[in-house]
This record gives structure tokens, C-alpha cells and sequence, in this order.
């Protein structure tokens, strides 16, 4: 039986608010039967849910794709819903019928749609940045309301009530964007708020990354120092009428209860200033000061691109201690990224006071040194009269640690609760072995994306930085899209990037821009310009992000020709090199692999890139001639830093890594360069001593070239320096540095010390890749085409890794003992794969279930070095077989 088991429209379930003029329309099918491959498929597109006149109907399209399917119906209009039903024919002849109505609405579509104004306090400029402002809008509505919603955006962050309830659970809106070139504004649905006679809509402000410390200046307002408000909401009415309340002169303002809140520092709240029914019907506002209007562009406002923030768990405290210093202090047993949520019951005047801490210094007290200038404090205090409940609404902590430094009567941990607060994204990947230490390294990888995608890939979310570092994010998003669904926040954040970028500094090195002086991007840094679109492209098969990117992709390459007297080699500039290597003596920040060295791998890798994006979007000619400077820079690389010898002339880890990894040695010395690899870290100790940019590649190498096992090897270590020596130490997330917590418990430095900062985490990656086996095909991309390519790892005896992909869930895993070995798989309906079966001979396969598929597959089989390959069709497998110890 076919069946759709999911529609999506942009990526989304019924999205609100779409400014895609050619939406693109997805679904996933599920047969009971193997080998399911879709043969044609109908779409219709409608303004009514019974499809009744359709806008748009495909007929009966003979076509396989079911991912990413381009509308192009009638030209949308704004504000407007749309529905849409899908369904699909299979090679065996079945029809999966309708699948459920779904819909998208259109945003505004154009700026011109815009009949608000930005408004502000009348009293902004008084309250200077540290007393959040309200503002409120009474109005009356006669009849029955059929539907509304509103559009909204801040200047700052905004908090947004109708009738004294939240428009939605969303924080942090309108999000972190590059501010000057690009606002995003928020659509939601507000038809059950509203009623017949008064209503009040009310809006907070808060600071932000707009008009909040977010720079290393010291100063706020790097963006601008005026907090505004931008609200449109239409109203539909019964009878077929529209209302529109805009903002505008007509609003009223007042100070509020937030006297401080800030990205880095906290919030201080003082119930006793509440108004109490502010946001309410029959509220006397007669005191209330009026609004200013704000000249300010509205031509920069797009639609909400990424799903904001949320609390997406909760957490309760695991213990409460006194530290040796009699601090009272709560464990949430997580290095987690939001706020607490707090009970407390007190007299007017009296404060709840709470700072929050990664770890505990070595003899157990409270540290945060480590957050440099950010204060992490939330102060609270109380109006009296019962219990009061607070939580924060503009700021979030990263924290598994909560030192109590006032608060009225007895502390009972039960009182306290850890909002965990992310950027809405599906968890799409998971990953589990027979080793409880690297399913603990997962965790924690895990839990370093959710913490450090808070709207944009932040470095770190506990210090005064919290910058999207361009390099960070290219070096792990491998990984964050095998863990979640992350291209809609990454096609958001590129969106950014290229608007941030610049002919004179390239690619900046932080997305959004907040440094007060502009650095030149620097090598690996601003690749991600390349190898994130690249990336999205291969894991999601989105043609359009490489399309929207691919000006800002090619500029970064014309950036870097223009850096010296060679067009064809990097060696000027500032640059990060491999940043925090072991290599190069105690306590450096920048490793010994030579910088033009680093930068010119770097340089080809992206005009390698850009010449295959190239040819993807067909554009001939330019693929040609970036194939032909790809050549130029890699003859270049190899004219001044390889040996004649044919090996790298710098004798590190990283070098060899790279120019493994990028393809710049000749043939004929690949296999010697990973040999020579091989003897560097057996003078090691079998350790690794890369950092940033040569560490998520070292072990890819390694198993590329038949060094698996010393792979598996590294990966395994608990000893410093070891992506497990964190573990050992009880990290939940993972550190800057190798050796963040030393053996004695002393610290790496204050300075520069975060214990969740994800780079190193992008060796996940290779897990789900390497072990796991899962791996895309750059030839059919999204995972159309599946690899999969399990691999044995010495110390374990079963692996998993489960992936969403874009047609469905795909399952690659293996269990071994002695002699035997299973490989259980699974292939999601309309995609196929690639599969190797390790350590085993054609003649001594045997499979589960087999059935026809199987028998032909494994009559079409062909034998490898290590194993059997064989083509699969979509369905659930397990193979067993006896060990073959000598492939």
C-alpha cells in the first residue's frame, strides 16, 4: 500500500507568513513493499479546502520527485491562503490517493504592504536603554471575527500580548539579523485572542543584539539606540469586511517592570511596578504617555526565515549544595543554554538574585571567570501577596550551574526549573554504540548545537561573545544537519553572511557583523561563504540555496585573488591558522602549520566547490573556468609547499590532513603522504594535536585511506588530548579546548574558556558517516542516492545511526561478536542505495526476509577489498553473516 505520509511547504508544516513568490512543495511516501520508486504524481493548488476551482492542478505528471517541487500557478497575492494536496503513482502500480489538505499563506510579499509605523516611547530616550518600555493599543470591534492575524517586528526584541495573552510561545523575536540590510518580521495567527467589543494589543521591548551589549566595545547600541515597534493586524470579520490596526501615533507608552535586560548580563525585574491589566479591556491608561513616530526603512523587511527561538525542554534541578565557600548552588546535571523559571513567596521589596556558571572551579566553588564581561545575573524582586512566578523574557544563560545568592525563606529545588531554549528545529539524526563514553560524546554534541543555535551558530552562549563565527559554523555543519533539521537555519544565517559581505573585507569572520572594526575574513573562516551552501545543497538537495548564494560564493574566491601579487596563492592577511593545535608549544592560540598554507588549501578547496556549483546550475562556462583556477592554485599550493619528495613541506598533522582531504597532492603520493600521516601520530602516542581546522577532517582521512582502525582508534582515547578526555571529566557539551579542565582540575585560562563550544564536535560527522555508514552521493544529492557504508570499529560491538532524510527515515547499523556479523538497514520509499556489506564474502551472505529484491541484488554484487557491494531499493534489510578476519 502507498500512502504520503507527510507534506511540507518550505520545509514547514502549514507555514504562516511565506514571502516566496515560487514556494517549493514536498512529501515522503511510505510502501509496504520494497523497491517503491514514485513514477508520476498530481499537485493541486487551491484558495478553498475542497479544491472546488483549483488555482493550480499538474495533472498527472510523469516524474519521480517528491522533494523541493517548484509552484507555478497564478501569480500569489498577499496575506492570502493557499491550499494544496498531493497525490502519487509508484513502479508497482499503486496510487497512495489524496494525501490531507495542507496550506501555506503568503506574508506581505512587498514593502509597499507596510501601512504601519515604527513607533517608539515618547519617553525612549529618558529611559536610556535599561527600562524596558510598553506600549498598548485599545480598539473596538463590532461583530463576529472570522480570522486575523498580525505581522510584527521591533527594533530590539518585542514581546507581543493580545488580551493579556502572548501571540506565541516564540523568544527572541524579531530574531539576529544583518540589521542594517535585512529585518525579518513574524506572522501569527490570532483569530482565538480576539472578541467582540474591546481588545488591547500590548507590546514589551527589550534590548537585544540590536540596541543591547553585543559588541566587544563595552557599549550598547551597535545597531542603533532606539528601541520601535512595527504592528499590522488585519482582522477578517464574518460579514466579509477588513479591519486593519496599525501602529502608529494613536498608541500609548509607559515604563514597565524590566529595568535591565541584556544579552550578556541578565535581567532585573521589579514586580512592584507592574501594571497589573495593562494588556487587558477596561484598563484606565489616562496616565499613559503617547508614542513618536521612528523614521525608519521598511524596504528591508522580509519574512520570518527560520522557526525563532522557544523553550524546547525542561530540565529540574539534579542536586542543591553548599560549596566550599558556603555558596548555595543548584545543579541542573546539564550545560544546557536559556533561563530559570523560579516559584518564590516573599515580602514586597524582597529579591530572588541568581548567577549562573558552566562548572565548578577545582575546589568545588562557583566560577565565572570564564564569562569575562558577561554578567549572567537575574534579579528579581518581589511585590508580596502569594506566590510569584518569573521567568525571563529578553536574555538566556548558558549554565548548568545556579549559585543562589539571595532569596527569601527556605530554597527548595523544586521551586526551580531549566527552560532550555533553542532555535525550533527537528532532531533529525541520532547516533549509538556499545560504548557508553562516545554515546555520552554525542549527547554532548548534541546538546552543543542546541545550545549554541540560539537563531544564529554562536561560538559560545555563556560569555560577552555569542558571535556567529563563520569558521565554527563550517567546520561543524556537517554535523548539525545529520542531528537536526537545520537548513532553514542556515539558509537564513547565509542570507546574512552575503549581506554582511563586502568587496573590501570579504567575508566578515562573525555573521551577523558586530565587530566595531572590520577584519579582513580570514582563511576557513570565511570559506563557509562555499562550503556551507555546498553542504546544505548536498544534505538537503536544495538547488534554490545554491542559486540564492552563489554571487556571494564566487565573490569570496575574486576576494581572495585580489589578496597578494600571485592570483593563484594566499599568504597576506590576518589569519586564525589552526586555531587552538596543540603544536605549537603550551598555551598558543595559533598552530604550527604555516598560515599561507592553511589559506591556499583553504582557497582551492572553495574553487573546487564553486566550479561544482557551478556546473550544477549549469552555468558552463564559469564552472570551466573555476575548474581551470581550481588547477592554477592547487599547481600553485604544490609549487611551494610540497617537497620534491611529493609530501607536504610542513611536517603536522593539519598539513597533511588538508592537502589529503582538498586533493592537492599528486596521485602518487597520496597513499605515502597518509602513511607519513599515520607516522606522525604513532609519534604522537597515537594522539591527535590538531585544532580548528584540521581536526574534522583528521579522522576521514585516516578511514579514506585505510587507516580506519587507528581512526576509530583516536576516537576512543580517554587520555588527553581526546575528544573522550572531556567525557572522562564529566562534560555534557563540548569544550574549547582539548584540555579545558586539566588533569590537576586547573583551567586552560580565563580568558578564553568555554565549556560548550561545538567545533570539535564535528566529528560526529564521521561517526554517522563512517561507522554508522551513512553518506550522501554528490552525484544524485539529498540523499536520492544513498551510501551506505558501514564500518567495523575495534572496542565496539554494535553501532546505529538513524537519519530524517528528505524522503524519510534512513537506519544503518551493525552488531558483531566473535564470528558473526548483522547489518540491519533501512531505505525510505522513492530513494535507493548504494550498500557494503564489511568483512564478508558473496558466498557467505545470507539475508533475512530475503525475497526477490534481495536474491537479485546480491546476483548483481560485486566484491570489494574490504567487503561486498550491492545496489538496494527502498524497504527494510538485515544480512548476517560469518566474519571474514581476513578482508
Amino acid at each position: 500500500m502507498l500512502t504520503i505520509l507527510e507534506t511540507t511547504c518550505e520545509y514547514r508544516k502549514d507555514p504562516l507568513g511565506l514571502d516566496e513568490r515560487r514556494p517549493r512543495i514536498s512529501w515522503k511516501l511510505r510502501s509496504d513493499r520494497r523497491n517503491t520508486l514514485q513514477t508520476s504524481y498530481r499537485l493541486q493548488v487551491a484558495n478553498d479546502p475542497d479544491f472546488s476551482e483549483p488555482l493550480w492542478d499538474t495533472g498527472d505528471t510523469a516524474s519521480d520527485q517528491s522533494v523541493l517541487g517548484v509552484y507555478e500557478g497564478p501569480e500569489l497575492r498577499p496575506r492570502t491562503r493557499y491550499y494544496y494536496r498531493v497525490s502519487a503513482r509508484d513502479n508497482h502500480g499503486e496510487c497512495s490517493g489524496w494525501s490531507e489538505t495542507a496550506f501555506w499563506e503568503t506574508g506581505m510579499m512587498d514593502c509597499a504592504e507596510w501601512k504601519a509605523d515604527w513607533i517608539m516611547a515618547e519617553e525612549e530616550k529618558r529611559l536610556q536603554l535599561d527600562v524596558s518600555p510598553l506600549l498598548r493599543k485599545a480598539f473596538v470591534l463590532d461583530g463576529q471575527i472570522a480570522s486575523a492575524r498580525v505581522y510584527v517586528t521591533a527594533l530590539g526584541l518585542y514581546s507581543l500580548d493580545i488580551n493579556g495573552k502572548r501571540v506565541s510561545e516564540d523568544f527572541f523575536t524579531p530574531g539576529w539579523t544583518s540589521y542594517r540590510h535585512r529585518q525579518q518580521y513574524q506572522t501569527y495567527d490570532v483569530s482565538p485572542l480576539l472578541q467582540s467589543g474591546e481588545n488591547v494589543i500590548g507590546a514589551t521591548l527589550g534590548n537585544g543584539w540590536y540596541a543591547g551589549y553585543i559588541a566587544w566595545s563595552g557599549e550598547r547600541g551597535f545597531y542603533g539606540k532606539k528601541r520601535a515597534l512595527l504592528v499590522q493586524l488585519h482582522i477578517r470579520m464574518a460579514d466579509g469586511t477588513e479591519q486593519v490596526i496599525c501602529s502608529d501615533e494613536s498608541w500609548q507608552s509607559r515604563e514597565g517592570p524590566i529595568r535591565m535586560s541584556e544579552i550578556y548580563h541578565g535581567e532585573r525585574y521589579d514586580a512592584r511596578l507592574e501594571q497589573v491589566g495593562w494588556n487587558m479591556p477596561g484598563y484606565d491608561a489616562s496616565e499613559w504617555s503617547g508614542v513618536k513616530q521612528l523614521e525608519y526603512p521598511k524596504d528591508i523587511l522580509v519574512a520570518q526565515e527560520a522557526l525563532p527561538p522557544r523553550i524546547m525542554d525542561e530540565l529540574k534541578p539534579r542536586r542543591l549544595f553548599r560549596t566550599p565557600a558556603g555558596e548555595a548552588v543548584l545543579d541542573f546535571g546539564q550545560n544546557m543554554v536559556g533561563f530559570v523559571r523560579f516559584r518564590v513567596k516573599g515580602n514586597a521589596g524582597d529579591r530572588v538574585v541568581l548567577r549562573h556558571a558552566e562548572v565548578l572551579d577545582r575546589d568545588g566553588n562557583f566560577y565565572t571567570a570564564n564569562l569575562k564581561g558577561a554578567k549572567q545575573t537575574i534579579e528579581y524582586i518581589l511585590k508580596g501577596g502569594g506566590e510569584e512566578l518569573y521567568q525571563p523574557s529578553f536574555t538566556f544563560q548558558g549554565f548548568r550551574y545556579v549559585c543562589i545568592d539571595s532569596y527569601p525563606g527556605k530554597i527548595e529545588p523544586e521551586n526551580f526549573t531549566g527552560c532550555v531554549v533553542h532555535s525550533q528545529m527537528k532532531q533529525s539524526g541520532s547516533f549509538a554504540c556499545s560504548n557508553e563514553l562516545v554515546n555520552q560524546l554525542q549527547h554532548n554534541i548534541l546538546w552543543g548545537q542546541k545550545g549554541n543555535f540560539v537563531d544564529v551558530p554562536t561560538d559560545c552562549p555563556q560569555r560577552d561573545e555569542r558571535h556567529g563565527w563563520t569558521g565554527d559554523a563550517q567546520m561543524f555543519i556537517r554535523t548539525a544537519c545529520f542531528n537536526m533539521d537545520a537548513v532553514l537555519f542556515f539558509r537564513k544565517w547565509l542570507r546574512d553572511l552575503a549581506a554582511d559581505q563586502t568587496d573590501e573585507y570579504g567575508v566578515t569572520n562573525v555573521v551577523p557583523n558586530v565587530r566595531e572594526v572590520s577584519y579582513a575574513g580570514a582563511a576557513a573562516w570565511g570559506d563557509a561563504a562555499v562550503i556551507c551552501p555546498w553542504t546544505i545543497f548536498l544534505c538537503y538537495g536544495d538547488k534554490r540555496v545554491l542559486e540564492e548564494q552563489y554571487d556571494s560564493m564566487k565573490r569570496w574566491v575574486e576576494y581572495i585573488q585580489r589578496q597578494g601579487e600571485n592570483p593563484f596563492l594566499w599568504n597576506s592577511g590576518e589569519q586564525f591558522g589552526d586555531w587552538l593545535a596543540l603544536d605549537n608549544g603550551q598555551g598558543a592560540w595559533i598552530g604550527r602549520t604555516p598560515t599561507d598554507y592553511i589559506s591556499t588549501a583553504f582557497y582551492a578547496n572553495s574553487v573546487k566547490l564553486l566550479a561544482k556549483a557551478a556546473k550544477w546550475l549549469e552555468y558552463r562556462e564559469e564552472a570551466e573556468k573555476y575548474q581551470r583556477l581550481y588547477e592554477s592554485v592547487r599547481s600553485e599550493f604544490r609549487k611551494n609547499f610540497v617537497s620534491p619528495n611529493g609530501l607536504p613541506c610542513a611536517d603536522t598533522q593539519t598539513a597533511y590532513v588538508l592537502a589529503l582531504m582538498f586533493d592537492l597532492l599528486e596521485e602518487k603520493d597520496r597513499s605515502k603522504a597518509a602513511e607519513t600521516l599515520v607516522r606522525l601520530l604513532h609519534g604522537n602516542r597515537d594522539h591527535l594535536n590538531t585544532g580548528f581546522v584540521g581536526t574534522p577532517y583528521l579522522c576521514h582521512v585516516l578511514s579514506g585511506f585505510g587507516h580506519h582502525d587507528l581512526a576509530c582508534k583516536l576516537l576512543l582515547h580517554t587520555d588527553f588530548p581526546s575528544w573522550l578526555y572531556p567525557v572522562t571529566k564529566g562534560a555534557t557539551t563540548i569544550w574549547e579546548h582539548w584540555d579545558g579542565i586539566r588533569e590537576d582540575g586547573s583551567f586552560w585560562d580565563d580568558i578564553m574558556n568555554s565549556f560548550n563550544h561545538y567545533s570539535y564536535g564535528s566529528i560526529g560527522d564521521w561517526m554517522y558517516q563512517e561507522i554508522a555508514g551513512i553518506q550522501v552521493d554528490e552525484k544524485i544529492p539529498g540523499y536520492r542516492h544513498i551510501l551506505l557504508r558501514p564500518r567495523l570499529a575495534d572496542g565496539m560491538c554494535f553501532a546505529r545511526a538513524v537519519y530524517e532524510s528528505p524522503y524519510g527515515k534512513i537506519v544503518s547499523g551493525w552488531k558483531r561478536n566473535e564470528t558473526e556479523i548483522e547489518i540491519a538497514i533501512s531505505i525510505p520509499a522513492n530513494s535507493f542505495a548504494a550498500v557494503t556489506l564489511p568483512k564478508t564474502r558473496i558466498s557467505q551472505l545470507r539475508s533475512e526476509g530475503g525475497g526477490e529484491e534481495v536474491i537479485a541484488a546480491l546476483a548483481r554484487a560485486v566484491q570489494t577489498e574490504d567487503g561486498m557491494a550491492l545496489e538496494l531499493g527502498s524497504g527494510d534489510y538485515i544480512f548476517q553473516y560469518a566474519l571474514d578476519a581476513a578482508l
